[in-house]
């Protein structure tokens, strides 16, 4: 079934704007809130591909530095020296690298989506940790520890994230395994 570039525009703002929601529903812990947006990152990957994956994240930093508060903590341009803010950009990157990593694997088992979500997940700490670490000792002049660092970015984060990469693996592979809609 060939993809319609429109048909795709579309799924890619549902994307942006699921993401937005993903912020909202969000457990506050110190530096970077716990929420369902790597959940909705991971879906627009493995359902729409590298390309629109990654536009959908594209759309939803837009959306969120133009001042529409669609971020965890609000929106605006000043949300770039937030520390967090790396794990969004992360989010475009992560985006990609699921949907190529899906591609390459072709085949949509739960096996094969679980190898690109956490390949994912990984892309995006590999963003955002030196962002946090940065934005903490240079700009906010808040020195913290690469140790601390890792523990407020990663450690809190892993049981949540092998959580959602379970979740959006047996979805994924359900979605695939009923129909074709976005293959």
């Amino acid at each position: 079934m060939k993809k319609s570039k429109t048909k795709m525009l579309i799924l890619s703002a549902l994307f942006a704007a699921l993401t937005a929601v993903g912020a909202f529903i969000k457990i506050p812990i110190p530096f970077v809130p716990v929420t369902m947006q790597v959940m909705f990152v991971s879906f627009a990957a493995i359902l729409l591909g590298p390309y629109y994956g990654a536009l959908s994240q594209l759309v939803y930093i837009f959306t969120g530095l133009s001042g529409i508060p669609v971020f965890a903590k609000g929106g605006g341009f000043t949300y770039v020296f937030q520390p967090s803010f790396g794990f969004l950009i992360g989010f475009v990157f992560a985006a990609y690298a699921i949907g190529r990593i899906f591609e390459i694997l072709k085949e949509a088992s739960f096996k094969n989506i679980f190898i690109a979500v956490v390949s994912g997940q990984v892309v995006i700490y590999a963003t955002g940790l030196p962002y946090l670490y940065m934005m903490n000792n240079y700009y906010l002049s808040q020195p913290l520890p690469l140790d601390k660092i890792f523990y407020l970015g990663f450690s809190l984060f892993a049981v949540s994230g092998m959580l959602t990469a379970l979740v959006v693996s047996y979805i994924s592979a359900a979605i695939y395994r009923r129909t074709k809609l976005f293959v």
